[in-house]
């Protein structure tokens, strides 16, 4: 295809892709059930998934008998005197022989085998719904610290424009003779400061974006965005029976899994001290003596001295392990539902209060203070004074929503709760 033509196609083409795509388009903000959906089916998970059909693959390969030994030989070959003359198989006096042999396993060895097989892939299976879930309590973390940080950073955005506002009318004022210049000064530096935190601003929300992107990848950093899903702040927590919650997570079912596997594996150790046996038949042919010759053979090992002590030491210790691990899953759970529980009360609390006392309070004292100022009934120090403490007030409210959002949304996850996204 020469130059001429591919130029035609482009200009062809280009105005319709420009129109399937405007330039310039905001990208759509995510919700918190897109997030959740997405970490669901992340990386982690994927590789858990992996874990999980390895080990259904060992189950397989556990559930078998031994395979049948064919064998085949020729013996009576005799290099001195030669084995006579005629044809090789049938004339020549060789001992020619096939056998067949098969180990028969005693003491339920496959049945144990496949059963401790089982039980980790159980345990295998409920590592997976672990894997999920903290891939969901790490998005929604990830969403909500998103979330903050682009409230801040409009807070901050908000500020700096007032900031640059009041530099520039203090300007104005010094040229009128209305103003210090020291006061002036002081305008310009609170404007410098405002424009410095807001750029810091702006590179904890890319921060942000980048760790929910490697959560989700569901879109480029730069392009994420979260819609304000914020929880509403009520007192109280309905009651849960937390022993019933403790034994049902899937961390805690993984180690009892684990326990189980170990218990059946050290059983199986124990099945070795009963010798397996091997069975065996085989056909000969000899030339001169008969062509039709049968052999019947028993194998089995002889355990003198040695019981398998070792094996079924090992066994027991990792059950002794599984068994330790299991105890300390439940601690740790326990410990984390009751942390949890306290979390979400006190962060309720804090967040309620900030929203609907302390956080409009102080807008109304900032809103006075800008009025006053204007009229000349306020100093510029009472005025700077001001704004900061609202700035301060703005920021820890949206710290105190973050973190009541946090701690509600993991409470949920982990009860097997809907995830609750109160209105914007």
């Amino acid at each position: 295809m020469n130059h001429r033509l591919i130029t035609l196609w482009a200009g062809l083409l280009l105005p319709l892709a420009l129109h399937a795509q405007p330039a310039g388009t905001p990208p759509q903000p995510l919700s918190l059930q897109q997030v959740l959906q997405a970490a669901q089916d992340n990386l982690d998970v994927a590789l858990s998934r992996r874990n999980l059909a390895g080990a259904q693959a060992d189950v397989t390969s556990a559930d078998r008998a031994p395979l049948p030994v064919l064998s085949a030989g020729v013996s009576q070959i005799d290099l001195k005197n030669g084995n006579g003359s005629g044809r090789v198989l049938q004339d020549r006096t060789y001992d020619k022989s096939v056998g067949l042999d098969w180990t028969w396993e005693r003491g339920n060895k496959r049945e144990l085998r496949t059963l401790t097989a089982q039980r980790s892939a159980d345990a295998a299976r409920a590592e997976l719904d672990d894997t999920m879930l903290r891939q969901r309590v790490a998005a929604l973390t990830a969403f909500y610290e998103l979330l903050a940080a682009q409230e801040r950073l409009e807070a901050s955005a908000q500020l700096d424009g007032n900031a640059a506002e009041l530099a520039r009318t203090a300007v104005r004022r010094l040229q009128a003779g209305d103003l210090s210049a020291q006061e002036t000064a002081r305008t310009e530096i609170e404007a410098q400061r405002a424009r410095a935190e807001r750029r810091q601003a702006e590179l904890e929300r890319q921060r942000s974006a980048l760790v929910l992107w490697q959560l989700t990848a569901l879109a480029s950093p730069p392009q994420l965005q979260a819609r304000a899903d914020w929880p509403v702040a009520t007192p109280g927590m309905a009651h849960v029976d937390l022993d019933a919650l403790v034994e049902e997570r899937a961390d805690v079912r993984a180690a009892r899994s684990r326990v189980e596997a170990a218990q059946a594996a050290l059983d199986a150790s124990a099945a070795l001290k009963k010798s397996d046996v091997t069975w065996g038949v085989s056909y000969n042919h000899y030339p001169g003596t008969s062509t039709a010759l049968m052999e019947l053979r028993m194998q089995m090992p002889l355990q003198w001295g040695y019981a398998y002590q070792g094996e079924i030491g090992r066994a027991s210790a990792q059950l002794g392990q599984a068994q330790d691990a299991l105890e300390k899953t439940r601690r740790q759970a326990r410990q984390e539902f009751e942390r949890l529980q306290h979390e979400v009360l006190s962060a309720a609390e804090r967040a309620a209060v900030f929203d609907g006392e302390i956080l409009p309070r102080a807008r109304r004292v900032a809103e006075g203070a800008e009025l006053a100022y204007r009229k000349g009934a306020l100093s510029l120090t009472d005025l700077l004074d001001a704004r900061r403490t609202l700035r301060v007030t703005a920021l820890d409210a949206v710290a105190a929503r973050k973190e009541h959002a946090q701690a509600l949304g993991t409470w949920q996850l982990r009860t097997g709760q809907t995830v609750t996204a109160a209105t914007p």
